[in-house]
């Protein structure tokens, strides 16, 4: 029994080590196509980018965003929706972490909501 809790043990810090290690980015990042977020917000609401570039979210927050194409209305409500050359988007940005979006190949102007906290949208202007 004392062998098994040993290597139970062993797993578990194994497992939080790989987990502290892994993930998709650093939330230090400051590049130029770089969206900070708080823990219900975008940090800027806007961002103008070139065309074929990507944007890369940086959750701030100890709180988990999901990103997908669309916004919030006035009204509060989720309008899901995928603008004619927009990449699809749905993706998980847990606390602390960082998730690259795009590419963006054609101009225009496309929306990003996070589906977990109302009000939570970007807009993408490519040119």
């Amino acid at each position: 029994m004392k062998k098994l809790l040993t290597i139970f043990t062993f797993c578990i810090l194994l497992t939080l080590l790989f987990v502290a290690c892994s993930g998709s980015g650093d939330t230090s990042s400051s590049g130029p196509n770089t969206v900070h977020m708080s823990d219900t917000n975008f940090v800027q609401q806007s961002i103008t980018i070139k065309k074929g570039e990507d944007v890369t979210l940086v959750n701030d927050a100890a709180v988990i965003h999901i990103i997908e194409n669309g916004s919030w209305n006035s009204s509060g409500v989720a309008e899901p929706a995928i603008e004619p050359g927009a990449p699809k988007v749905e993706d998980q940005v847990p606390g602390n972490m960082s998730q690259t979006v795009g590419p963006f190949n054609m101009d225009g102007t496309y929306h990003l909501y996070c589906s977990v906290h109302p009000g939570m949208n970007l807009t993408i202007i490519v040119q």
